[in-house]
């Protein structure tokens, strides 16, 4: 193997590191709200993925696409950390942290590869594509049907409603809008249970 080989195959194995700290970094709004065994980044990321897959995509959205965009849409959260709202953090300023953070570990990829992650997380951060607006509202599902699981594994009804007032009236995808339609009947159903 020569040098300029090995030297790409360390840089991607320290890229896969980085990654893997995702799979350590609890979303910071449940650590706030004093859940017990609080997902991690990585957890999150896994299911929205996953749902990309459940969608009937009678809208011609790019499947693959949106699978790409949920995988990198918080990975610059493995040097950064989960930011929340709580920690008074601009947007603007969390923004600029997190594509500092993207820049650094793709950087330590083939060249080809950097650039799509780079452009991947562009385009979920501008929200101008009907993939990102699709995957925008996957990642709000996904916080909604966590904080529901949470409310119930811990009988903690109606404890994290803030959650769910902090995306009501944001969803734009018809079929997501279903999805979070059943949510609220099966919480409420779940919260009418004594």
């Amino acid at each position: 193997m020569d040098d300029r080989v090995k030297s790409q195959t360390c840089n991607i194995l320290q890229f896969i590191h980085i990654t893997g700290k995702l799979k350590d970094t609890q979303r910071t709004g449940w650590v706030e709200n004093g859940v017990c065994e609080p997902e991690s980044v990585a957890d999150h990321m896994y299911r929205m993925a996953v749902m990309t897959m459940l969608i009937t995509n009678k809208e011609g959205l790019n499947k693959e696409r949106c699978m790409k965009l949920a995988i990198v849409h918080d990975l610059a959260e493995a040097i950064v950390g989960d930011v929340s709202p709580s920690q008074g953090i601009s947007d603007e300023e969390k923004h600029r942290q997190e594509k500092d953070a993207i820049t650094k570990m793709t950087s330590l990829l083939p060249k080809e590869i950097g650039l799509e992650i780079c452009q991947l997380y562009e385009e979920y951060e501008a929200r101008q594509t009907n993939e990102a607006k699709f995957v925008k509202d996957l990642d709000m599902f996904d916080m909604i049907a966590q904080a529901h699981e949470y409310e119930k594994k811990e009988q903690r009804k109606g404890d994290l409603q803030t959650f769910f007032n902090s995306t009501a009236g944001k969803f734009q995808h018809p079929e997501v809008k279903e999805w979070v339609q059943e949510l609220y009947k099966e919480r409420e159903g779940d919260n009418a249970i004594s």
